[in-house]
């Protein structure tokens, strides 16, 4: 059954040869739902802004990625790589990698950097994970033969992911492969628990992004011939699935809800980079054609700003299944079937004590400090958490033999830990 395109969100481009253009089935601005989908997740981050600063939220935060490459091929031979070879080769995959932290990081020396006051290095990085969700070694590529020669995005989104998938709050999925009537590629918009929202919530299991071989990588392997083929075709969809609109949003004259991106009447769709203007409310600006949410040329683009940093750092915060996979990659420990509590080094040769908290998926959990005659030290409550660390300062506690008592749900766990 063909899912609606208002509750997937699903961002769409078409690429057909080197006249082509950037084309999105995002669905109708106009249509009344979608308005208030925006309009709500906005009033949710204007509430979130004003806790903290709006242009300093975790400017000086890295957040790294983990990121899974499925690429679904019908190649019988199980042949890697070479001409028209939608088997991609792990080069192809590398390339992309590579373009991404150009973009996201404004790298100098690169085709993602730019000297523009309002652009701005967006802090984030993505790597080929490192662990499947096993906990066991790997490159972060799957490679799923099926016999399909194509995919439609709108329709065979469940079938693409029932192949090869791993859990979307702890990765991000992209599932490399061909895509039917020249479609470009896919991502899944963030949702978040919002009062007064009732759209259908996204299904976690296409939550990712679907993209065309031919505009995955950098002008290698199948993704050399075209004006989409430098790899921003994927800066742009994950663009979208971090909660960034584009920068015309979605309707003439629109509102992306980033002051910093000039009012804009459409998306730019030249493919060569020759200024365009617009006339919004009686004013004629440039527009910022070079922004990776415009729909310009790959060779064009090399801008994110500073309010589309904010709104998607904000994003991250409210987002329940972006902020689960942010967490879980910041420590990278593996699920357990039960509660454990690991003291590391104890005592410790450094200035913390240390402890693994490992628990089994995203849960709930409190661990208190004791000293020997029973009174609490140090106390602190996570909720939503994956496993992680928790490293307490030795200058909070002072010399001596603490006792730590950590409890999630029902399960209760003791340990001692020793400040020297």
């Amino acid at each position: 059954m063909k899912k609606p395109i208002l509750s997937l969100l699903i961002l769409v481009f078409l690429v057909i040869n080197l006249n082509a253009q950037r084309k999105c089935a995002v669905g109708d601005a106009s249509d009344e739902k979608l308005k208030r989908r925006h309009e709500i997740l906005n009033t949710k981050l204007q509430d979130y802004y004003q806790k903290y600063d709006k242009q300093n939220i975790f400017v000086d935060n890295l957040i790294r990625i983990p990121v899974v490459v499925h690429i679904i091929h019908n190649n019988t031979s199980g042949k890697i790589g070479g001409e028209g070879n939608n088997n991609i080769s792990d080069e192809q995959v590398f390339s992309q990698i590579r373009v991404l932290n150009e973009d996201y990081r404004k790298k100098i020396s690169t085709p993602g950097f730019n000297n523009s006051p309002v652009g701005t290095d967006m802090n984030i990085e993505f790597y080929l994970a490192d662990k499947d969700p096993d906990g066991n070694p790997t490159l972060g590529i799957n490679r799923i033969y099926s016999s399909k020669s194509s995919f439609d995005v709108f329709d065979e989104n469940t079938l693409l992911s029932s192949l090869s998938y791993w859990d979307s709050n702890r990765y991000l999925n992209i599932w490399v492969t061909t895509l039917k009537d020249d479609f470009l590629g896919y991502a899944e918009f963030p949702v978040g628990e919002f009062d007064g929202l009732e759209l259908e919530e996204v299904d976690e299991a296409i939550d990712g992004v679907m993209i065309d071989h031919r505009a995955f990588g950098s002008k290698t392997g199948t993704s050399t011939n075209g004006v989409y083929t430098h790899g921003r075709t994927l800066t742009h969809e994950i663009g979208h699935w971090l909660g960034l609109i584009h920068t015309w949003g979605d309707e003439y004259c629109g509102d992306d809800f980033c002051n910093d991106t000039p009012p804009t009447e459409s998306g730019n769709l030249s493919i060569k980079c020759t200024p365009k203007y617009s006339n919004c409310r009686g004013t004629r600006t440039l527009n910022m054609i070079e922004n990776y949410m415009d729909y310009t040329a790959d060779s064009c683009m090399n801008i994110f700003t500073n309010d589309q940093k904010s709104r998607v750092r904000a994003i991250l915060e409210v987002s329940k299944r972006r902020k689960r996979l942010i967490t879980n990659s910041e420590f990278n420990l593996p699920q357990t079937e039960k509660l454990i509590v690991k003291v590391l080094e104890n005592p410790s040769s450094t200035d913390y004590l240390q402890f693994q908290i490992l628990l089994n998926a995203f849960a709930n959990f409190n661990y208190e400090i004791f000293d020997a005659s029973g009174k609490q030290i140090i106390q602190a409550s996570f909720e939503d958490s994956p496993s992680r660390l928790i490293q307490i300062p030795k200058i909070d506690l002072g010399k001596g033999i603490y006792n730590l008592r950590v409890k999630s749900g029902e399960e209760i766990v003791y340990n001692r830990l020793i400040s020297q």
